[in-house]
């Protein structure tokens, strides 16, 4: 999962075709500067340069080009069409236009992704001479490669040693100090993070990173990161419905989400210091589970009340949030597929943002519209607070009330960041639910290039003129 190739790409222009990718405004400027017959041919065949809209162009020998239209789109998305669209076999070499060859690149690996470890995918894509030095796109894409596969992933294959093991070796790979806790250890450490993966025949772990860039002070910004890798949820006791299980293999996509983001960090050496940390359990059913209305006692000291053995992602990474504000970041960020509250909120391709911290939810917001890859804010209403009482423990990991899920649930994570950190909380969905270009059904990498534009311009601003950013 950690070695991504793009079939999709190639070096050689032999043989490849002029892909003309056009705007409404430019559609007379390329008509003027065809063939007479394929002009005609492109204006008899309606062509308006509406997004998506791709029409091939006729030659003596068969097809001789194609134009992609681009509308107002300047997403990469417009180009993720094309691998699959363009005939099989064919190669294609892109020319100038009003877009950037970054997000070209990019649109077009994310459009020929395919989960294949167990079916062959139904035809290879069409390949793409790659535009020059595209070594941003292709770490975006990798990365973006990489948490598909992950959460792609079956739970019979992926489970929560492999998710670890897999987070391992991303860190070994680019230098990282790794620490792997399970065990009687992971009891005294991350009791929360054991409660949960005790229902399971498959032991839980907490995986940690360590990582500084080659330009790193040892006082440079530190960036820490909290990811929730259930790798399957049943619900435990508070058994999910049958259809309420069909996909939670993706459970674990905030730890996928956050190992996207570090690869991109590490890939791009940013001069800053790094810890990702990811709890890898699976939630299940046995006579070890957890019960409603058990206690625990977290890493802090607080005791839980489990109202709810479903709410378990919070229990997974309160200990970590702990563990992570004793180090003082400079922005402490959790991702989760946490609450089905925020899906009905704001729907699937919306990710929660919650914040303690004006400066950083603004800087989210903006680099995510910036380059298409969205967030939307919601408050951490402190009203709300009470509704997480216990009679008998500090807190109840649910509200008591059906309403808010989204919010209660970032107010119980809240209460394990300490210090007056910055904190930013992400509820995401990590799923398309229908193939659209650029986005396969299947697992997706919500926020990775936004978040990685948001660290870039506030923890490393000395970077932004070697941008890395496809818009």
């Amino acid at each position: 999962m950690l070695d991504q190739t793009f079939e999709c790409l190639t070096d050689s222009a032999a043989g490849a075709l002029p892909l003309h990718a056009i705007r409404p405004e430019g559609l007379a400027d390329l008509l003027a500067a065809l063939t007479a017959p394929q002009a005609a041919f492109l204006t008899g065949a309606g062509f308006k340069a509406k997004a998506q809209e791709l029409v091939l162009l006729p030659g003596a020998n068969g097809v001789a080009g194609a134009v992609l239209g681009l509308g107002a789109d300047t997403s990469p998305f417009v180009f993720g069409g094309l691998p699959n669209r363009l005939p099989e076999g064919t190669v294609w070499q892109l020319q100038p236009g009003d877009f950037t060859m970054e997000a070209a690149t990019l649109g077009y690996c994310l459009g020929a992704y395919r989960y294949g470890a167990f079916k062959k995918p139904d035809r290879a894509p069409a390949r793409l001479v790659t535009p020059g030095d595209q070594t941003a796109a292709l770490s975006q894409a990798a990365a973006i490669a990489m948490v598909r596969d992950l959460i792609n992933a079956p739970a019979n294959v992926l489970g929560p040693v492999e998710l670890g093991d897999i987070a391992a070796a991303l860190g070994q790979r680019h230098g990282a100090a790794v620490s792997i806790v399970e065990g009687a250890q992971l009891e005294a450490e991350y009791p929360t993070v054991a409660t949960v993966a005790r229902g399971s025949s498959r032991p839980g772990r907490v995986v940690t990173l360590r990582w500084q860039g080659s330009g790193a002070a040892a006082d440079a910004p530190l960036l820490s990161l909290c990811g929730k890798g259930v790798c399957f949820d049943s619900g435990g006791y508070d058994l999910k419905p049958s259809s309420g299980m069909l996909r939670m293999k993706k459970d674990m996509g905030g730890a996928a989400t956050v190992l996207g983001l570090t690869r991109l960090i590490m890939e791009a050496d940013l001069p800053i210091r790094l810890v990702t940390r990811i709890g890898c359990v699976e939630n299940s059913v046995s006579g070890n589970a957890m019960r409603p209305l058990d206690i625990v006692r977290t890493r802090s000291g607080l005791t839980v009340e489990i109202g709810n053995t479903d709410a378990e992602g919070r229990l997974v990474l309160c200990d970590l949030l702990t563990e992570a504000s004793g180090e003082s970041p400079a922005l402490l960020l959790d991702c989760a597929t946490l609450t089905g509250a925020a899906r009905v909120a704001v729907g699937p391709d919306l990710p929660v943002l919650f914040s303690t911290d004006e400066a950083w939810a603004a800087a989210l917001l903006q680099n995510g519209m910036a380059v298409h890859d969205p967030l939307w804010r919601l408050p951490l209403w402190s009203g709300y607070d009470d509704w997480l009482k216990s009679p008998i423990a500090d807190l109840n990991n649910v509200s008591t009330r059906p309403q808010a899920g989204a919010i209660t649930a970032a107010l119980f994570l809240k209460r394990f960041v300490t210090g007056g950190l910055p904190w930013v909380h992400l509820d995401l969905y990590a799923w398309n639910d229908s193939t659209r270009p650029g986005r396969p059904e299947g697992g997706e990498a919500q926020t990775i290039r936004g978040i990685f534009a948001a660290v870039k311009e506030r923890l490393c601003p000395t970077a932004m003129g070697d941008s890395t950013e496809s818009q």
